[in-house]
């Protein structure tokens, strides 16, 4: 692949009119920079003036201003922006864009996934931020208290997220589908006071009722005072919108000869068996005895063979053997009503009649400075414990807003959406990004695909979505659909594609560019993480991109790829990625864990961040990364990266994924071993795919076994688990899984090797 690499044409070119109205053309304006390449050398030889500009263009205001724009007192791993400076990050998301052509634009357009949408305006979201902070403070929550996000990309994530900040509180988002054990990890690792969670939310039409995992890990979680939920975001139908269903679905079921009728009552009722089996897990969860849940097991099958009612007294007289919690359930309608009353008052000063108080606590943001704690981010990296990213307000949001206007080209009113979770880097990006831009967010909280595999087209041409956030694994899947689908929507409102979370492969990428953006429509391919806040490499506006790669890093960025001395390589050689000074936006280090951040990132070079990835760059000058240095195989002497045999094993036209893990071996010393899953079986299949890495990269790195299995572990962001693959298969302790899709997957490798 690295071959491959090295000699790719130009796939996408700016026009002259992309370049004209492009944000980072406003912006090199603004400095005084003659093109891209003066620009970049400006922001990489002095990031202080640097940063100074990207503060001016995103009009962030400080109060008071700011002593210091850079400490590095402590050193350069501990670096500190804007010291001495005010800065509710909250304000600059919400409250300056009041009396402004911003006000009555939406900030938020969100849609479900059985087909609710709602709209709000940046006056709107203001309002609904002000009530949902009062009501935090008028539950005891103020400055500093860690509060968990248990909640799938639905407006109120985005309320509680600004409200959090505005009342100078931490927040900590974790995935929606998590599991009991990886939120009360988390959330006892940052010792919360509070989590947000909601009764249930659709997926694939099935409901996942995450309220009660939520109530389940703060029950581990001592610390937790209070746990809050909201009502899952159905649709509603009025009763003419039922009656019209009803009679189109009996319209239907008439023209069914007897054999379709007879298979349309047998999965109704396998959907009532299904419902019916999430309420006995459910009664589980809450400990109702299991006589008790028989009981109700015997009555309903009594009622069935009666073919009579009685379904009110199934659950009449149930007891519980659950303990009462150490914590209090409260409600997030009732949280707005606190906030709407109470205004963060004591109910004295409000008996006593005291409106000015009440009308200057209502709209008061917390102080906070800069370097103030705003967000906890938790990332599985690579290798097992997660890791609690720290970062503050002068931090995290500034990176993503300017990376999201000079990479992705997002303004002012600009549309852009991210399939994505609040629990994931890209959450937070999103929101914090759009916001400061005064950009529209457009949430999508469902499957992608579903009800109809054009669901993502429809999606975006539906609510003119400019800017589309997808990843490669996403693309793969839908590439399958065939190429019909996109072309059945007006997608003439996009004009970027974006993707990050894990390194492309040519296939997919070309179908994503030449099929559904008629390769007019660049991929701004983006490669970072949650320790940087954003971006180290990522393609942008003004410079051609080649598939699979990245045009530049990004600016302020000052990225160099280093041998294993921490000296440049020649171009096209591997080597490690590195950033060799100090961005704004880079990690506060890991909660709790100094030691820990600085032997990840700072121990191998002095005063150099190694990111742990391999990446080169070109000849032109474009970049690629090929995968996790970590996850680097020495096979017979010589280096590589999975990424680059995944790559080849992908392109054949049977294989729909792939991932490869080396493992001891007495003669090559490593021996490399390929898992795939296909998109349809074919014999002889194992020997055609070695040929095939034989032929590319030569017979001494051809994989010793390929394996056949349904599924990869991956993260629910997409990422493939290589370490956990490699442990499953060698049967050794996998680690932290929580972070996994579908931990079944994970046997099913351990049964390859007994």
């Amino acid at each position: 692949m690295k071959d491959n690499l090295d000699h790719q044409p130009i796939a996408w070119k700016p026009t002259a009119e992309v370049i004209e109205h492009a944000q980072l053309t406003k912006f090199m304006q603004q400095v005084g920079a003659k093109n891209w390449d003066e620009l970049y050398q400006f922001s990489i030889n002095d990031v202080e003036k640097y940063t100074a500009e990207v503060l001016k263009f995103l009009d962030i205001k400080f109060d008071p201003p700011y002593e210091k724009l850079l400490d590095t007192s402590e050193g350069i791993e501990w670096s500190k922006w804007c010291v001495g400076g005010g800065l509710n990050i909250s304000e600059m998301c919400l409250d300056r864009w009041i009396g402004t052509e911003i006000e009555n634009q939406p900030a938020i357009i969100w849609e479900g996934e059985d087909g609710n949408t709602e709209i709000l305006t940046y006056a709107e979201l203001l309002e609904q931020v002000k009530l949902c902070a009062a009501g935090l403070r008028a539950n005891g929550f103020g400055k500093g208290a860690a509060i968990g996000i248990h909640l799938p990309m639905i407006p109120e994530t985005v309320i509680l997220l600004m409200a959090i900040a505005r009342i100078g509180a931490i927040a900590v988002p974790v995935f929606s589908g998590y599991g009991v054990d990886a939120i009360a990890s988390r959330m006892n690792a940052v010792s919360a006071k509070a989590l947000f969670t909601i009764n249930d939310f659709p997926r694939r039409g099935k409901r996942v009722y995450a309220s009660q995992i939520a109530f389940e890990a703060a029950e581990k979680c001592p610390t937790i005072e209070k746990v809050f939920t909201m009502d899952g975001k159905h649709r509603e139908f009025t009763r003419e919108e039922g009656l019209e269903r009803a009679k189109k679905e009996y319209e239907e079921y008439l023209k069914l000869s007897d054999e379709e009728k007879a298979e349309y009552h047998r999965k109704k009722d396998l959907e009532q068996e299904s419902q019916l089996q999430e309420v006995f897990k459910l009664m589980e969860q809450w400990k109702v005895p299991k006589e008790e849940i028989e009981k109700v097991r015997e009555n309903l099958k009594n009622i069935k063979e009666s073919k009579s009612g009685g379904g009110f007294q199934l659950f009449s007289g149930f007891q519980t053997s659950r303990p009462k919690p150490n914590y209090e359930i409260s409600f997030w309608k009732k949280l707005l009503m606190e906030g709407r009353v109470n205004k963060a008052i004591t109910m004295d000063e409000f008996r006593d009649g005291n409106l000015a108080k009440v009308e200057a606590d209502f709209n008061y943001p917390e102080p906070t400075s800069a370097n103030d704690p705003l967000i906890i981010l938790y990332t599985s990296g690579t290798t097992g414990k997660p890791k609690g990213i720290a970062h503050v307000h002068c931090g995290f949001p500034i990176k993503a807003a300017e990376d999201m206007a000079f990479g992705t080209d997002v303004g002012k009113g600009t549309r852009i959406s991210w399939v994505t979770d609040i629990g994931w880097m890209m959450g937070p990006w999103l929101i914090y990004g759009a916001l400061l831009n005064g950009a529209t967010m457009v949430l999508y909280d469902g499957s992608p695909d579903y009800p109809n595999p054009d669901r993502m087209w429809e999606f975006t041409a539906k609510h003119k979505v400019e800017i589309l956030g997808i990843s490669p694994t996403l693309v793969r899947g839908l590439a399958t659909k065939g190429d019909d689908l996109p072309k059945k929507h007006d997608l003439s409102s996009l004009r970027v594609f974006a993707s990050t979370g894990e390194p492309w492969n040519p296939e997919p990428w070309r179908w994503l560019f030449e099929v559904v953006g008629d390769s007019k429509l660049p991929i701004i391919n983006y490669s970072g993480g949650t320790e940087i806040s954003g971006g180290i490499l990522m393609n942008n506006p003004l410079v051609p991109i080649k598939p699979c790669g990245f045009s530049a890093p990004c600016l302020g960025i000052d990225a160099d790829v280093l041998d294993e001395n921490g000296e440049s390589v020649a171009d096209g050689k591997v080597g490690e990625l590195a950033i060799k000074k100090t961005w704004l936006g880079m990690a506060q280090g890991f909660w709790n864990e100094p030691e820990r951040y600085l032997e990840t990132y700072w121990n191998r070079f002095e005063n150099i961040w190694v990111h742990g990835d391999f990446a080169l760059k070109d000849e032109d000058g474009h970049w690629f990364i090929l995968g996790r240095s970590d996850d680097t195989l020495k096979v017979a002497g010589k280096r590589v990266g999975p990424a680059e045999v995944e790559s080849i094993l992908v392109g054949h036209e049977a294989v729909a994924e792939a991932a490869v893990i080396g493992i001891p071996d007495e003669i090559k010393g490593t021996a490399m071993i390929a898992f795939c899953v296909l998109k349809e079986e074919k014999d002889g299949l194992e020997a055609e795919l070695k040929q095939l890495i034989a032929k590319e990269m030569g017979k001494p790195l051809q994989p010793n076994r390929i394996y056949f299995i349904s599924a990869l572990p991956k993260t629910r962001n997409a990422k493939v688990m290589r370490r956990v693959i490699r442990a499953a298969y060698l049967g050794e302790d996998a680690g932290d899984l929580s972070a996994l899709e579908n931990p079944k997957t994970v046997e099913e490798i351990r049964q390859l090797n007994q």
